[in-house]
């Protein structure tokens, strides 16, 4: 993993006949900064696509933290008929490929008329089964006694996951907003397939119009490249400390 991101880095400040030297120069010899200005101020408005990813991704995320856990106190603290086995059931969908899924959506997004805008990147992307997974895996290592202590003051369900379990599961909450982050920013197939505006076209959708019919200049590709990975990469740097906590106590393994 560090090898590609290196080798990305150091042909981002290339010029282009330098891209395919051999042996490989890691430093390169003319720094080319320009590179980084005609990604941002070139053709492509590379400024829009980052923009939109951004918007796509924090709703997404925003949504995700709010919807799994609530998903995730509701099969862990409240005790109802059939409870393990819609937990199992909703589990299963997790092995049913993404892929297969994209022609039923198109069709029910199009009938919904928000085929070609963000929303058809938004919605789906705030139910996933795994960010459920974990984030209950965290709440039912959490103690009874508080949620009994909370029910003998009088708090209500809501009231219990919002002032108890929430701020109690931290770590896993970061986790979940790591990796729903990930996923969602770096997600092509999905805009692919329901923007057909270019206008709202993500970053790695963004990315293909450095390629053309004469080839492709690998310096911006990978100046483009760099500018998109650093909002992950300082994500995870900020808080892997919790991450690590978060994944470790939910007995999730990568």
């Amino acid at each position: 993993m560090v090898l590609p991101f290196l080798w990305m880095l150091s042909t981002s400040f290339k010029i282009p006949i330098d891209v395919f030297n051999y042996p490989i120069e890691w430093i390169p010899s003319r720094f080319n900064w320009n590179n980084y200005e005609r990604v941002w101020n070139g053709s492509q408005p590379f400024d829009l696509y980052y923009f939109n990813s951004v918007k796509v991704t924090i709703i997404t995320v925003l949504g995700t933290v709010v919807i799994c856990s609530a998903a995730a106190y509701g099969f862990s603290r409240i005790r109802f008929k059939g409870r393990d086995a819609v937990f199992f059931v909703f589990l299963a969908t997790l092995m049913i490929p993404d892929q297969v899924t994209l022609v039923p959506r198109f069709i029910i997004f199009n009938y919904l008329g928000i085929y070609d805008t963000h929303a058809a990147l938004i919605l789906p992307g705030m139910f996933t089964a795994f960010g459920v997974f974990l984030l209950r895996q965290f709440y039912v290592g959490i103690p009874e006694d508080f949620s009994e202590a909370a029910k003998i003051e009088g708090a209500g369900h809501f009231q219990t996951w919002v002032r108890i379990i929430v701020p109690l599961s931290k770590p896993s909450l970061v986790s979940l907003v790591i990796l729903s982050f990930t996923w969602n920013w770096n997600e092509f197939v999905n805009p692919l397939v329901f923007l057909a505006s270019k206008e709202l076209y993500t970053i790695p959708l963004g990315l293909t119009n450095f390629i053309d019919e004469s080839g492709t200049d690998y310096t911006l590709m990978m100046a483009a490249a760099v500018s998109s990975i650093l909002p992950v990469i300082l994500l995870f740097l900020a808080c892997q400390k919790w991450f690590i906590e978060g994944v470790v106590s939910s007995g999730v393994k990568g």
